[in-house]
């Protein structure tokens, strides 16, 4: 049972109360199945991330990366981060009336009874639902909020990391440069020249670090499904050569000018497990989006197994570098690209 059925659940049964009118806002939310119990119409659903942003629009939900509120209800589904969610908390208070209600929706993994425990030391909880090895918990917003949601909201806003870059709780790797990045980066020096893509770019250290190691590089793009890494990029990347795209990398078509190089360190958890076929995908859009010429450079876990998709996508590659943790990959002469697999618009 999903996280959103354990709400629709706790609705159905009586557990919890939806108010008779007003938006109903859901942070984080990955589920469209709450329109089965509330009238799309009301449904807020705030969701940075592209993949399923886009999935909540073709089911005829509205949905935005930041909301502006107001609502009358608000549920904030919890992700792996917990200043990220506290931080969500904050924000979905500061949208709410006196009165109205917060819901907290998590599973266990996620650390819900932790999380639901310190936000109701801060504001009493009002009721609990336990299904599905997750739990709802809520409470009824009071006029005056504790100082501990101010806190909250700031250990979540972006802020500069110790090396001088905007980052945020919830993105990758927001202390600092993942070790598989710098090993890509150093094998970066006078490879790359013309137009470039960094697919995945997070908040724009490898672009940065491309547009320093080969001067030949005429633009960049940076593609990146999180909506909070790309506005971190923006101000990460002073660099005029760069252009910044919120998009879903995996299903990028072939673009208006084709690219001389794509660099990759691709994400392979969208949740807790291992997915490498989101790392395939990558491979495959790589493949589309260059020019015949073209060439790739990627970084990837050493057990991670990319290299039948390389054979398909590419007539040649080869690793450049290899360690116990990482491989460093290069690719060339792409295959006549398939199309993109476009995702189907089921809740």
């Amino acid at each position: 049972m999903s996280r959103t059925d354990r709400l629709v659940q706790a609705i159905l049964s009586g557990d919890l109360d939806i108010p008779e009118s007003g938006d109903i806002l859901v942070i984080r939310g990955a589920s469209g199945l709450l329109a089965d119990v509330v009238e799309p119409a009301r449904l807020i659903f705030e969701q940075s991330f592209r993949p399923t942003h886009d999935a909540l629009g073709r089911a005829g939900l509205r949905v935005t990366p930041c909301a502006e509120g107001p609502a009358m209800l608000a549920v904030v589904t919890l992700t792996r981060s917990r200043a990220e969610n506290l931080g969500n908390v904050a924000r979905a208070l500061a949208l709410l009336p006196c009165g109205a209600t917060l819901v907290l929706d998590g599973a266990k993994t996620d650390g819900v009874d932790s999380l639901a425990r310190q936000v109701g030391a801060a504001l009493p909880l009002s009721g609990r639902y336990a299904k599905s090895h997750g739990l709802l918990a809520w409470l009824i917003r009071p006029a005056i909020l504790p100082a501990a949601v101010a806190e909250w909201a700031a250990g979540a806003a972006p802020s500069r990391n110790a090396d001088g870059h905007l980052t945020a709780p919830g993105l990758f790797s927001p202390e600092g440069p993942d070790p598989g990045s710098r090993r890509l980066a150093a094998a970066l020096d006078g490879r790359l020249k013309g137009r470039v893509a960094d697919l995945g770019a997070g908040w724009g250290w490898l672009a940065s670090e491309a547009l320093a190691r080969c001067p030949a590089i005429t633009a960049i793009d940076l593609f990146d499904a999180e909506a909070r890494a790309v506005d971190c990029a923006r101000a990460n990347v002073a660099d005029p050569r760069a252009t910044f795209h919120w998009a879903d990398v995996r299903i990028l078509g072939k673009p208006a000018e084709s690219y001389d190089a794509v660099i990759a360190n691709p994400p392979f958890h969208q949740g807790r497990a291992a997915e490498p076929d989101i790392g395939a995908a990558f491979i495959a859009a790589a493949a589309r989006v260059m020019k015949a010429s073209g060439r790739l450079l990627m970084v990837a876990n050493r057990q991670l197994p990319y290299e039948a998709a390389l054979d398909v996508a590419f007539a040649r590659w080869e690793r450049l570098s290899e360690d116990k943790l990482y491989k460093v990959l290069a690719a060339d002469r792409p295959r006549k690209p398939a199309s993109p697999i476009r995702p189907r618009g089921d809740r």
